[in-house]
């Protein structure tokens, strides 16, 4: 929720283009900048970088998103088998949380794999976690064995509350009670508002997160708030509600039609220009009596979450433990 205005969408870029896109309806001028939200623009054109950054409780309220900081890595062709986009992936991820986590030397670290891993679009979590160098036991029992630079590395993945009956947040702040880690990063499926933002984009937040918010199952927050200590959130777009899908094949079939018309174009330009957000709400409630709250992700979901999960996986690998390569990784992972 934006404001008063309903938007389903995790990703603090999306809802700061919402507001934007709103003014510019409003006014009818080109975005202008929000206040107490500062944007930096980064990266190549294979991997876009944007930092976004509530800065202040105007900011907070105009976006629905605690102050903090949000970079969004957007790789449009993440979901392809491409090796050196793969590699480059991961040293630009683990890049941008080297900066955001700013551990010590012997900082030990908790990773939680939100999400249910009987539902592929919500098993993201889990399977990161499948992936990450685990090294706290070893740091203890087989210190000589563990490279220098190795930090103490923990991970859990503690199911949803239809699984276990226990909120997530309750879970995690039990373990964090005991080990007491110095960071907890917590790694979620997310929902966007956009099609093509779906498997191709990384959300990295320093605000914690509440599982299930984007699709309107919102559990208890995990955040520096609820556990008392800082809390990174890791996410990845998986899921489209139907009134997204349904709204962004109407603009494809306007440009498509109005790339082919001959005459009538003024009457397609109409349409093209219709505000974009009360043409969803219109769909929306078209839909509403017919498929409820449905949400929709691609079908090779399966291949696609398994190759995301190991491109986070081995972003952290590298920015949790100094002079760690990619090519180092294999030797951790049992």
């Amino acid at each position: 929720m934006i404001g008063n205005r309903s938007i389903r969408t995790d990703l603090a870029l999306e809802a700061t283009e919402f507001v934007r896109e709103q003014e510019q309806t409003k006014r009818d001028t080109a975005p202008q900048n929000l206040p107490g939200v500062d944007i930096e623009n980064a990266g190549t054109q294979d991997i876009k970088i944007t930092r976004v950054r509530v800065t202040s409780p105007t900011g907070e309220a105009a976006i629905g998103k605690p102050m903090g900081n949000y970079i969004t890595l957007e790789v449009p062709r993440l979901k392809e088998n491409d090796q050196v986009l793969y590699e480059e992936t991961c040293k630009a991820l683990a890049q941008e949380l080297v900066k955001i986590l700013k551990l010590k030397e012997n900082s030990t670290i908790l990773v939680v794999g939100l999400g249910n891993w009987n539902v592929t679009p919500d098993s993201l979590g889990p399977k990161v976690t499948d992936h990450l160098m685990v090294t706290r036991h070893l740091l203890e029992y087989v210190p000589e064995q563990v490279d220098k630079g190795v930090r103490p590395v923990c991970a859990v993945a503690p199911g949803v509350l239809g699984i276990t009956g226990i909120e997530t947040g309750e879970i995690v702040k039990g373990i964090v009670d005991r080990i007491k880690p110095d960071v907890v990063i917590a790694i979620d499926a997310l929902a966007s508002r956009k099609m093509e933002r779906v498997n191709t984009t990384i959300q990295i937040a320093d605000t914690g997160i509440s599982p299930g918010s984007g699709v309107g199952n919102k559990r208890m927050e995990i955040s520096v708030n609820t556990l008392g200590v800082p809390v990174i959130a890791i996410g990845v777009p998986t899921v489209v509600d139907a009134a997204t899908m349904a709204n962004d094949t109407i603009d494809l079939v306007i440009d498509s039609l109005l790339n082919e018309a001959k005459e009538d174009k003024q009457f397609y330009d109409m349409l093209k220009n219709i505000d974009r957000n009360e043409k969803y709400q219109l769909i929306q409630e078209v839909l509403e009596p017919y498929v409820g709250n449905l949400i929709v992700t691609p079908k090779e979901i399966d291949d696609v979450v398994d190759r995301i999960a190991k491109v986070i996986a081995n972003g952290l690998n590298i920015a949790l433990h100094q002079g760690i390569t990619l090519n180092d990784v294999n030797r951790y992972i049992q």
